[in-house]
């Protein structure tokens, strides 16, 4: 019987939580949150907690992302998949809801971990540590750039090959290129990060850095899309 998208949505959901290596993700990534932030407080004199916690953060929301649609191409669970629900968009949709609802609970559940640490931490012989604090931006950053990795995968039907791409982009090349080119500004997570870091680039604004990452994902999912819509599974 075909499924609705409500019934996928459900579906997708059970399927995620229910992955050992997703919930290991939100739980990591939590805690990462808390330990990290309790490291900056304690040893950084005046560090803002978003710029240094964020660049690790990311990494769980991506590799959520990837996990979210690389299993079932591991598994060969996608056919199952698409017996169940033929229409291919009712799928790619239902799976971005179970993502999204994955990615903003643990991105919210790790911003307040980070918080509640450095307030409790102790600071030494430093003055507090300062919270740059926009929790709407560095949510919204962290779910935006995981997604583009749900993406990316969606184009890539595998688990190493995103997950490696993505991780190297945004803890590999552009920290690189940003010391090499102006440019650097324009990739995702450059521009993304204007969301928690408003500062940050004397170019752009918080809003064109959120637009230039939507930008990214819209191109990357237009193509996964089309792709997913025509190919076998």
């Amino acid at each position: 019987m075909t499924r609705s998208l409500g019934d996928a949505i459900a579906a997708e959901i059970v399927k995620l939580r229910g992955l050992p290596a997703a919930v290991a993700t939100m739980l990591g990534t939590v805690a990462a949150g808390g330990v990290l932030a309790a490291v900056v407080t304690a040893s950084t004199e005046g560090a803002d907690i978003l710029p240094v916690t964020i660049p690790f953060l990311q990494i769980g929301p991506i590799l959520l992302g990837v996990l979210a649609v690389s299993t079932e191409y591991t598994g060969h669970q996608i056919r199952t998949t698409l017996i169940a629900t033929p229409n291919r968009l009712v799928v790619l949709a239902a799976k971005s809801v179970a993502y999204l609802a994955a990615s903003m609970i643990t991105s919210v559940a790790a911003l307040g971990a980070a918080l509640a640490s450095a307030r409790v931490t102790p600071a030494g012989h430093h003055p507090p540590t300062r919270i740059g604090w926009p929790p709407a931006g560095a949510t919204a950053y962290l779910v935006l750039i995981g997604f583009l990795g749900f993406a990316v995968t969606v184009l890539a039907r595998s688990l190493v090959p995103p997950l490696v791409a993505m991780l190297t982009l945004v803890l590999i090349a552009s920290p690189l290129l940003a010391g090499f080119t102006e440019h650097s500004r324009w990739l995702p997570d450059r521009a993304g990060r204007l969301l928690y870091q408003p500062g940050a680039d004397a170019v752009l604004a918080p809003g064109t850095g959120a637009l230039t990452l939507l930008a990214w994902i819209t191109a990357v999912a237009v193509l996964a899309i089309a792709t997913f819509r025509t190919r076998d599974a």
